[in-house]
């Protein structure tokens, strides 16, 4: 495996629409819209796991986890980024640490994001202090600064377990 660490980047954006819960980070976000997806539309944990996959060279999630596929439909995405991380563990890398902000104009987020950080390090099988979230906004700018959709980044950083 050439290497000892890689670094991933992964991006998520899913409308919000009536009817649906919220779920960010694998916490559900008391809000009068959810996010419009296939899955539970979890924003944050679908950009983490495109971070990991990108960073192990392991294409995208709609590769592993394509909308229109029965079992995926309305599947938490934290199950999801398990099998992202199962996946990552037999090809012989670990995750080392996760970087990721959510841009939402509302709802305000910061007193969510203990909640998410110990679902997602939990997930992930890692400390929760290799997970850093942040909160942001987009200044009222653009589809998200309408309140139209919510948007989540994430950097991953990974290490190979064979070069102890």
């Amino acid at each position: 495996m050439e290497g000892r660490q890689r670094i991933g980047i992964g991006y998520d954006v899913h409308p919000l629409t009536e009817g649906r819960r919220l779920v960010i980070g694998g916490v559900e976000i008391p809000f009068a819209k959810g996010l419009s997806g296939w899955s539970d539309a979890d924003v944050l944990s679908h950009a983490i796991i495109d971070a990991l996959l990108g960073a192990a060279a392991l294409g995208d999630i709609g590769s592993h986890f394509p909308p229109g596929v029965a079992e995926y439909q309305g599947i938490s995405s934290l199950v999801l980024l398990e099998k992202a991380a199962e996946m990552l563990k037999e090809k012989g890398w670990r995750v080392a640490n996760i970087d990721a902000t959510v841009i939402a104009e509302e709802p305000r987020l910061g007193g969510f994001s203990r909640q998410m950080r110990e679902k997602i390090s939990q997930t992930l099988g890692i400390e929760a202090g290799r997970v850093s979230l942040k909160a942001s906004t987009s200044a009222r700018l653009g589809f998200i600064g309408e309140g139209q959709g919510i948007a989540a980044q994430a950097v991953a950083l990974i290490e190979s377990m064979t070069h102890e």
